[in-house]
């Protein structure tokens, strides 16, 4: 079985085709850079990029495995959450090609394509404790099947992956601001400054990180004469110290929380082996690093997607449509993009339900 997936959510263009060997035949991803300019992606001019570019994306796609758009059983898109714009871009091309081609047509949550991909590169089974961070979601879930989450935390104001682009946008740093503050930080001393750890000693699952992006922008304007973020002179190693002391008090904010799940999951899923995490700010090898000490501490396995496909691309589209697909879980053409998508809402349909018949 091969399956084309789409990814067109946010600033990324992109599709693969993999198949239910856990082969990826081709990936292809185009990384809007129109965005840097703004700190942010525009929705509407990632829309418009997205709209330009879909086309030979999909075609290098299939050049690039040496296949014909007839050879795959199976076109999967993500249907949401995300940009609207973008996703109705991404939607519209699924739906035209399943329509030509006479091939089953399946949605994909932008999420459970990011939940999922772990078990492409990895002998992950379920149930797996997952914790899923990203530049617009940041929860923690067991993950029981396909379309079968258990959510036992999740931010309750930024996700992660924001905070890190707000913080490197205070500095200066740019956008994307993830890859810049990790590589700022390891020349950083991470106990320099004195950072907050937001809901720390909540009984709960849940995080929180707008408190600490805002005790960073206090550091910063402490470095300006008239205390405006704008004026502040940082050296270059207060900045390195700033992102080192940041990214460590995330992180312990992740995985203080993480141990509360882990209690949760072992008690509900008592053969569980594994925790995964998953999404744009899994790149960030100091998180994996922690993770996979607190998985060794609680006689757990640790797995993550490659660092490349972090990052939204179309092979966790495609590696969640296999899944479903392999439980002839197909959608029909009618499928209306969905700018939010809670997972609790991505239960299979009965067995065969929707999609066009091939």
């Amino acid at each position: 079985m091969i399956v084309l997936g789409i990814e067109s959510s946010c600033d990324e263009t992109a599709a693969a085709l993999v198949n239910d060997n856990k082969e990826i035949l081709s990936s292809v991803v185009l990384t809007q850079s129109e965005h840097k300019n703004f700190g942010g992606v525009v929705p509407e001019i990632a829309a418009r990029s997205h709209l330009e570019h879909i086309d030979e994306i999909i075609e290098e796609t299939f050049k690039k495995a040496n296949l014909k758009p007839s050879d795959i059983d199976a076109v999967a898109v993500a249907g949401g959450p995300g940009l609207i714009g973008g996703v109705t871009v991404g939607v519209m091309a699924g739906k035209a090609l399943s329509l030509a081609l006479n091939k089953p047509f399946i949605a994909i949550n932008h999420l459970e394509g990011h939940a999922l991909t772990a078990r492409l590169n990895s002998d992950v089974q379920y149930p797996y404790l997952l914790l899923l961070t990203s530049g617009g979601h940041c929860q923690i879930l067991i993950v029981n099947e396909v379309g079968n989450f258990k959510r036992l935390g999740t931010t309750i104001d930024d996700a992660a992956g924001e905070a890190f682009d707000k913080v490197a946008k205070m500095l200066g740093l740019g956008y994307p601001g993830g890859p810049i503050i990790e590589k700022m930080a390891s020349l950083g001393d991470e106990n320099r400054f004195v950072l907050p750890r937001p809901l720390y000693n909540s009984p709960d699952c849940n995080l929180s990180f707008s408190g600490l992006k805002t005790a960073v922008r206090k550091i910063i304007e402490s470095y300006a004469e008239d205390g405006k973020l704008e004026h502040a002179i940082l050296r270059k190693q207060d900045i390195a110290d700033i992102c080192a002391c940041f990214q460590k008090a995330a992180t312990d904010c992740l995985l203080h929380k993480l141990k509360k799940a882990i209690s949760i999951f072992k008690k509900e899923c008592p053969n569980g082996k594994h925790i995964v995490v998953a999404g744009g700010v899994a790149a960030n090898i100091y998180l994996r690093s922690k993770l996979e000490e607190l998985a060794n501490s609680n006689n757990l396995i640790f797995a993550a997607p490659p660092i490349k496909f972090c990052t939204d691309n179309g092979v966790m589209i495609a590696w969640a449509g296999v899944e479903r697909a392999q439980k002839g879980l197909f959608d029909e053409l009618d499928f209306k993009p969905r700018p939010r998508w809670p997972l609790d809402e991505t239960a299979p349909k009965a067995a065969g339900a929707g999609g066009v018949k091939a």
